[in-house]
């Protein structure tokens, strides 16, 4: 078990980050950076969480609080994601920015870092309160949401992009039973092996796109997608 699952996140780090840097560096617009941006945050965040979760089981030393903290810092680097994933939706899509779809998004997720750093969350501790479970994931359960249904409206404009709405609703699915969950049944944690899959075809998503091998009936340009 140990062995699996210690591969299967070491892997899926390698692959994130290193996706990441490759998408930066083929970025040709600032949508494109995003995406590189939001790949690299995915995965340098995870390893906050997931590194001193693989040194945990080959080591005797006690990583309670490196644990903890992890997760404190996979938490935010998440919600990250997420509003880099409505700013890539914005340019790639071309959209005219609604300041109060914004605002909701950039409060949902100020919100969301701020219940975080509550010490009832007991992350030094590297506990797993089930009543704040439930209350710091509600605003990231809405605004995940919002990026469902935002991804899902333009899912019939081109092909790339279109499964992305899909993704993000069953990386929430196989999520919330763990976060809200996990404490009282430990078997939940193994929501997490699809959740993470959810995010690596998720990055496989930004990988196409950069690589100009998606619909020959469009291409990004300036942030945006223009028929040829």
């Amino acid at each position: 078990m140990k062995y699996g699952e210690s591969a299967f996140d070491i892997l899926y780090l390698l692959f994130a980050i290193g996706s990441g840097i490759v998408i930066l560096r083929r970025a040709r617009n600032r949508t494109e950076k995003l995406m590189g941006l939001a790949a690299l945050i995915l995965g340098c965040g995870d390893a906050f969480h997931l590194v001193p979760r693989v040194l945990n089981y080959f080591s005797e030393a006690d990583f309670t609080a490196a644990l903890g903290i992890g997760k404190l810092v996979t938490s935010i680097t998440m919600t990250v994601f997420y509003v880099l994933l409505y700013y890539v939706w914005l340019g790639y899509y071309r959209e005219k920015e609604n300041r109060g779809l914004t605002a909701c998004v950039l409060g949902l997720a100020l919100v969301r870092v701020i219940l975080c750093l509550f010490p009832q969350n007991g992350w030094m501790e590297n506990s797993s309160d089930t009543a704040w479970g439930i209350i710091r994931n509600v605003p990231f359960v809405m605004l995940g949401a919002v990026t469902v249904y935002l991804y899902r409206k333009n899912r019939k404009a081109e092909h790339i992009f279109r499964c992305v709405w899909l993704l993000v609703l069953l990386s929430f699915l196989f999520y919330i039973p763990v976060a809200v969950a996990a404490g009282i049944v430990p078997m939940l944690g193994m929501l997490m092996l699809p959740k993470t899959i959810c995010y690596v075809l998720l990055i496989c998503v930004f990988l196409k796109a950069v690589s100009g091998n998606g619909d020959p009936g469009k291409q990004i340009i300036r942030g945006g997608t223009a028929e040829i």
